[in-house]
């Protein structure tokens, strides 16, 4: 695995971004956070609509009532300057995210999976969760999702219990990871 760094979104990546979402759109995955991504179906929606939106919830004065203040990043390998994945964390709990979501999502595009790059991301999110003054942060993942798992576990995640999301009906381990 090449070095990554964690950075936040800018109008010089939005090219990489398509791209990370098309691949995923192509692969039938799941786009794990990516704050909307999912939703933007043009490229040039990438700088009128998920970029200010992402924006938005950077800042707590202007996250939309019922939602999280989040930080978004984009995942960078260092040697060729290649968007791998992104991760996003929220900085406090709804009622869904604290059932369901929890503090941090992710994912790796599907063509760069396997090759470290989920944990080493993670790795790299936890000091900044840290700097929010979490003591600790919650992960959920699918429970068919062994890679997510193992990413978790290999950061320190604990297991806390299953259960089961209704609006996907799918079922979701959290895990907790200490910060100290």
């Amino acid at each position: 695995m090449d070095t990554i760094k964690l950075i936040l979104p800018s109008e010089a990546y939005l090219d990489q971004v398509w791209a990370y979402r098309q691949e995923f759109v192509s692969a039938g995955l799941s786009m794990d956070g990516t704050s909307a991504l999912h939703k933007i179906d043009a490229p040039e929606k990438l700088w009128r609509e998920w970029l200010p939106e992402i924006l938005l919830f950077a800042d707590r004065s202007t996250v939309p009532e019922a939602y999280a203040q989040t930080t978004q990043f984009l995942s960078i390998r260092e040697s060729d300057s290649k968007l791998v994945g992104m991760i996003q964390v929220r900085h406090y709990f709804t009622d869904y995210l604290e059932k369901f979501g929890g503090h941090i999502g992710y994912s790796v595009r599907p063509s760069e999976q396997r090759k470290g790059y989920a944990k080493e991301q993670l790795r790299l999110m936890l000091p900044y969760c840290k700097e929010l003054g979490f003591d600790r942060v919650l992960i959920s993942c699918r429970n068919d999702n062994e890679g997510s798992r193992r990413t978790i576990l290999a950061n320190g995640g604990v297991y806390e219990s299953t259960v089961h999301e209704p609006k996907e009906h799918r079922d979701l381990e959290r895990y907790w990871i200490a910060l100290s």
